[in-house]
């Protein structure tokens, strides 16, 4: 009577953390208004157009990363006028604005990130001069999708 009240007891606790290791694994849903948003889900190239605008922080990464491999294989170049985004394709062109100080600059998309919520968008060294953003570290900015990646 005791081995089986054991083998049963060990069971339910054994199914227990098998079901709390797989829902803790499966993608969480933001609600936002009436929409759904599943956050691990990503967005599609079809979902994209030239001409849409996003309105965000950004933020620039400089000497840390250059020299590195960003995530389509290129080499990052502080000095040139790139830029890393979570979801758009790589080689997509955006104008991005600077709305503090209206200075405008054109970026290609050639990385992923950025990895902090609350940003939109990371450029490069060079486009954060461009922009006028060195002394803030970040700026709310306007981007512009001009050519969509392939």
């Amino acid at each position: 009577m005791e081995f089986r009240f054991r083998i049963k007891a060990n069971f339910i606790i054994f199914a227990f953390v098998l079901f709390t290791g797989v829902t803790a694994c499966s993608s969480t849903v933001r609600f936002a208004g009436q929409d759904t948003v599943r956050i691990h889900q990503p967005l599609h190239r079809k979902q994209f157009k030239v001409g849409q605008t996003f309105i965000g922080q950004c933020s620039y990464y400089a000497s840390e990363f250059h020299g590195r491999k960003t995530a389509n294989g290129e080499i990052y170049n502080m000095h040139a006028m790139t830029a890393a985004h979570r979801t758009l394709p790589f080689n997509t062109i955006l104008e991005v604005e600077n709305l503090a100080n209206g200075k405008k600059v054109k970026v290609r998309v050639n990385d992923r990130g950025p990895f902090k919520k609350n940003r939109i968008l990371d450029v490069s060294l060079a486009a954060a001069k461009a922009l006028g953003m060195i002394g803030t570290g970040t700026a709310k900015v306007k981007i512009t999708i001009v050519q969509l990646g392939k």
